[in-house]
Order: C-alpha cells, then structure tokens, then sequence
C-alpha cells in the first residue's frame, strides 16, 4: 500500500522535524503512522462537525414537511438544539442491561463508529486531501463496510433484548441482501474508470459524469446504498409497531448518543461515496475550490436522502428483500453488462 497523499507527506515531514527539534529521532515510517493518526483525527472532527449539520438540517427539513418548526428553542433557528441534547445524553447513567454481554455489548459500537471513520481515509474529498492512496480503494472501504451486517448483529444479539435480537437480524438479511447488486455496480464503474482507485474514478469523470454513462447503475446503487445505511424506506430496525426501537431498544442515553453519531456518520459517508463515483466528486467549475465543489455535492445528495426519508414510506421486511433479490439484482446485472458493451473497448 503506497501512502502518496500529499497531506500525510507534509504532516510526516512536519512531525520528523517538530520531534528533531525536542532531540527525538523518529524514522520516516514512524513518521507516517504518527502523521496518519493525526489524519484520522482530522477526519474524525470533520466528520462530528458534518454529523451535527445534518442532524440539525434533518430536524429542520423534517419539521417543515410535516407543517411544524422543528428545534427553535435553544440558540438561532435551533441550532444549538442538538448540543444541548447530546449534553443531556451525555450526562445520564451509562447502564448495561443485566442480561447483556457486558464486554461485547459496549465496544460494538464504538467499534463500528471507528470503521466508518477509517473508511474516510481512503476517499479522497481533494486531488491531495487522502489519507491512503491505493489502487484498491474503493475495493478496500466496501470490504470494510461489509463488516457492519456482523457488527449490528452483535450490536442487536449481546443486548440480551428479543425485540434487539430479531431487529439485528432483519437488519442482517437486509444488508446482505443489497450487498450484491451494489458489488456489481462497484464493478461497473471499476470498469469504466479503468481501477478500483478513487482518484482514477474520479479523473475519469472528467468530461462525463458516471451517472449520465450509466444512470441504472446509478439508481440501483442508491437504493441500494439507502439500504445499507438503514434510512428510510427501509429503516426496518425500528419498525415502531413491530420491534420498538429494534436494537437501541435497552440502550442507555451515552450509548445512544454514538448510536445517533454513528447514523449521520453513515449518511455523511454514503453521500460522500455518491458523489465521489457517480457525480464527479470535486470536479465542478475552475474558481471554486474542489472541496467547496465536493461538499456542495454531497450536501445536495444528503437532502435526497432525507425527502426520500419524508415522502416514502417504511417497507414490509418480504417486499424490501424481493426489491433487492428480484429487481436491484438483475438491473445491476444489466448495469453491468452495458457497461462492457458501450464503453469498455
């Protein structure tokens, strides 16, 4: 794996001297993982900071589609609303169910909220703003993201809930389920792009977007990527009628208040991965700095996936399964196929 990113070099080369100047030596690989972990945190703050924008613009958009204001009480038009929640959440007891896996139960998810972090490392939100530039990038961040069906399964199974129990596994079925048909359009834009690299897939966009050379992969892709990050129509883990809160059902307030992270994190990465392979990602107009270019993308596609949220309603368990076996599959087959036929030579 071949750490080239410009940012990672420079923090490298910043760290090797800072250390030099306490009269430390560190050796240049040394230097690299230090640098990465300062990455990592990087992103970590971008990613809370983006988490809280959503959160609060989901409560805004969803108040005003259903004739309400949504938080208007604490600082200007609410925004300060969702700090004084985490506060709250933050501040209660941190009880574990008596019959939970005590251990498992509490590192699933911060587990899982660290994965979805990492993944970040490998996408590229600017020609030099990556953590690792490999050739195998998109490769890489949906092998990590297959992890969490197994993940959300413990999450559900260790609470010791049946109602967190048969929640874990719909959410599992379900997961997997879509997992097909969104490998086969990974395939098909690795095609078109000539590699699984980031920034091969975007340079290849240069002059036409993914989505106007294959707009059925585009579609499948979405539902299914709304599939894997459990937004609605198929948020089916919290099927109120049927399973409560599904998995968050015993869960105490901290532990919810990463639950909520870990959902806006998910959101932010999804649209991010959208406008990455299928939009272009920062390339846009010559004065607009690409990562302005890039969020404004991913911005506008979060506010899709939040009118699907407001106008669809929530799937029957059989008929999500049948989309994703009988209809996503074939399409992302065909996706597939036009592909090799039109443009690969």
């Amino acid at each position: 794996m071949e750490v080239s990113s410009p940012v990672v070099a420079h923090l490298a080369a910043l760290l090797a001297r800072l250390f030099s100047g306490l009269g430390i030596a560190i050796g240049q690989n040394a230097a690299i993982m230090i640098a990465l972990i300062v990455f990592f945190v990087i992103l970590s703050i971008i990613v809370s900071a983006a988490s809280y924008l959503l959160g609060w613009v989901e409560r805004k958009f969803i108040g005003r589609a259903q004739a309400r204001h949504g938080p208007t009480y604490v600082g200007r038009f609410g925004f300060l609303q969702n700090l004084a929640d985490l506060v709250k959440l933050l501040a209660k007891e941190f009880i574990v169910p008596d019959r939970a896996d005590r251990p498992l139960f509490q590192m699933v998810l911060p587990v899982v909220v660290a994965i979805e972090i990492l993944v970040l490392v490998f996408i590229p939100m600017a020609p030099g703003f990556i953590g690792i530039s490999t050739p195998i990038g998109m490769f890489a961040v949906f092998v990590l993201l297959s992890f969490s069906p197994l993940l959300l399964f413990l999450a559900g199974w260790t609470s010791g809930n049946k109602f967190g129990s048969i929640s874990a596994q719909r959410s599992v079925v379900m997961m997997v389920s879509y997992e097909i048909p969104m490998f086969i359009v990974i395939a098909s834009v690795a095609a078109v792009s000539g590699g699984f690299g980031f920034l091969s897939v975007v340079g290849s966009q240069a002059h036409l977007w993914n989505v106007v050379r294959m707009p059925i992969g585009f579609a499948v892709f979405f539902v299914a990527l709304l599939a894997e990050l459990e937004r609605g129509p198929f948020d089916l883990r919290e099927a109120d009628s049927e399973l409560i809160s599904g998995w968050l059902t015993d869960v105490n307030a901290p532990y919810y208040a990463l639950a909520l992270l870990l959902d806006y994190t998910r959101m932010f990465l999804g649209a991010l991965l959208i406008s990455v392979m299928f939009l272009g990602g920062w390339l846009g107009l010559p004065l607009i700095p690409p990562i302005v270019t890039l969020l404004v993308k991913v911005a506008l596609v979060s506010l899709f996936i939040m009118l699907v949220r407001v106008t669809v309603v929530r799937m029957r368990i059989d008929r999500v399964i049948r989309l994703g076996w009988v209809y996503l599959t074939p399409l992302a087959a065909l996706s597939l196929l036009l592909t090799f036929i039109i443009f690969v030579r």
